[in-house]
């Protein structure tokens, strides 16, 4: 592949007055205006892949050879041993990204990858965490820090046509939570799907409008479409069509939903006007709208949406998977409910063991009752650096899986789900028509769902047809502690979740899973059957396969891919 030739934005650094009187580091946004809405021509032929990246959390205040326990901003005169941080970053650290870290990631990503992708997902926090009491973050910083990634991304990815899809993330707004992960979900499109997210208590953001949406409006306009601008400048979401007409993205404000969040309410059921209320009325709507006009549609943002997610001190930038059942839309008493133990990210290994192994046998499970939610790793080397590279399904033709005699029926209402005890907050269901007498739930929106849901078995979420999702392959820079001016840092692959024989098999064809160059030449060499980079062997990405993923890594007898779940979770940091 052949790197155009644009124009690239350097996250240099000018030195502003803050209201504290300290100095304090920002980056240099775009020389000239950014158009109000930049005329993107859409790629003629889909490549079959994209990028999901997410917490970049770009820090002007980064210095080389400074103490972790000062932000990586400056040495600690007690301790020089422990004035350790590298000139691009450093890793399984609390530190932010340095400006070089954030600027090679994306010059990376413009060399190798902007003309291999059809979309960029990107889920949110381009801003430094707030953990420097002498350095305080103000809003101004936020939105200047902000500004210089979406001109960067806007230099990659926009001015080369390709759409990319933001999602505002609790660091881009808040100043006392650390990163959270952001994810990507693929759903049958359900009607009622909305209340789902209801019950799940709200880092800080007050309804709007507000300064944070008006900023993000203008920051975001060459993103967001025309049609959504006055929906993102009241509450921050918005949907678009990255593929006119066949496929969507919905990029969430899920700050609405997340249970820190103390401006807002939890989308109580008495309260119409709460903003998560009317975020979820608004997607109720989107849906209904994608499902007549036959879209597929995948739902991003930044906050997992699950509340057994939510640690306290909200870290949780690890690579994992988890589901979304129908269950979460029962009441389930606090003396049956299966809480999990909260602690450091390690703790979430052992509960997501304990989820997998909850799941029903082949014979009972119920597909329509779950949707599979995707949790990446980032940018910021908490672990480290990272971004993954998706492939999709664009080789079969609408026309193809068109069943006989025409449009798709609907399927009746599924079957209540089992009786079992989970994780996750969930456990033993409770009796509805006694709880939702009582007081404390008569509010709740589990005591109000009466409309039925869409589901269909052949759906892309379902059985590998045209855009369903094939797998990915993560990349991570292995050496950012060595790195120096002499010798820069290298993106390597971790891993892929395709069997090897499907890579091998696909090698020849134009638009191959993933391009063989970005490969380690092993995986498609003739003799190859099993490597270290394919552990899961994964024939795509729908529901079935990661519900079959989850019960292989639930089997205590698979010691090895165990361990290698696990490694990949934390990048080898447990």
């Amino acid at each position: 592949m052949l790197a155009l030739s644009v124009a690239v934005v350097v996250l240099g650094l000018k030195v502003a007055s803050s209201p504290l009187g300290a100095a304090v580091q920002v980056p240099f946004s775009m020389q000239g205006d950014v158009p109000e809405a930049l005329d993107i021509s859409r790629p003629k032929k889909l490549h079959g892949r994209f990028l999901h990246i997410t917490d970049i959390h770009p820090d002007g205040h980064y210095k080389a050879h400074a103490a972790e326990s000062k932000a990586c901003h400056r040495k600690n005169p007690k301790k020089k041993s422990k004035n350790v941080s590298g000139y691009y970053g450093t890793s399984y650290s609390e530190c932010d990204s340095s400006f070089r870290l954030s600027n090679f990631t994306l010059d990376y990503l413009a060399e190798n990858w902007a003309s291999e992708i059809d979309f960029v997902v990107w889920t949110g926090d381009s801003a430094r965490h707030d953990n420097d009491h002498q350095l305080p973050r103000t809003p101004d910083e936020i939105f200047d820090l902000n500004r210089a990634v979406t001109a960067k991304m806007e230099s990659v990815f926009t001015h080369r046509g390709i759409p990319v899809v933001p999602s505002l993330g609790n660091n881009d707004i808040w100043r006392k939570c650390s990163s959270l992960a952001s994810f990507l979900t693929i759903w049958d499109l359900r009607i009622s799907f909305a209340a789902a997210l209801a019950p799940f208590p709200v880092c800080s953001t007050q309804p709007g409008p507000n300064r944070v949406t008006t900023e993000f409006t203008s920051i975001w306009k060459s993103f967001i479409p025309f049609n959504y601008r006055q929906v993102f400048h009241r509450g921050a979401y918005y949907a678009s069509e990255v593929v006119p007409n066949q496929l969507a993205i919905i990029s969430l404000n899920t700050l609405y939903f997340y249970d820190s969040n103390k401006a807002v309410n939890g989308c109580p059921y008495n309260d119409p006007d709460d903003p998560g209320n009317l975020e979820l009325d608004w997607l109720e709507v989107r849906l209904q709208e994608y499902l007549e006009r036959d879209m597929q549609v995948w739902i991003t943002g930044h906050v997992p949406p699950s509340p057994g997610n939510y640690f306290p001190e909200c870290h949780m930038n690890v690579d994992h998977f988890f589901f979304l059942e129908s269950i979460d839309l029962e009441i389930i008493p606090e003396s049956k409910k299966a809480v999990r133990t909260a602690g450091n990210d390690l703790a979430l290994y052992n509960v997501l063991l304990e989820e997998f192994a909850a799941l029903p046998t082949n014979k009972k499970i119920n597909l329509d009752e779950y949707a599979a939610v995707n949790v990446a790793p980032s940018v910021v080397p908490n672990y480290l650096p990272s971004f993954r590279i998706f492939s999709y399904n664009v080789t079969d033709t609408l026309d193809a899986i068109e069943p006989e005699g025409g449009k798709k029926k609907k399927k009746p209402t599924p079957k209540k789900p089992p009786k079992r005890k989970h994780g996750h907050r969930r456990g033993e269901r409770g009796d509805k028509d006694k709880h939702c007498t009582e007081e404390k739930y008569q509010n709740s929106w589990k005591c109000h769902l009466d409309e039925p849901w869409n589901s269909d078995e052949n759906s892309p979420s379902r059985t590998n047809r045209f855009w369903s999702p094939l797998g990915y392959a993560q990349y991570i820079m292995p050496n950012l502690d060595e790195a120096n001016k002499t010798h820069p840092p290298v993106f390597e692959l971790e891993y892929v979740t395709f069997p090897v024989e499907m890579l091998q098999a696909e090698a020849e064809r134009e638009n191959f899973l993933i391009p063989a160059r970005h490969l380690p030449g092993e995986l498609l060499a003739e003799n190859t059957t099993k490597s270290k980079f394919a552990p899961y062997s994964l024939p795509d990405l729908t529901i079935p396969s990661w519900v079959r993923l989850a019960k292989r890594i639930a089997d205590e007898k698979r010691v090895k891919l165990r361990k290698r779940f696990k490694k990949y979770m934390f990048s080898g940091g447990y």
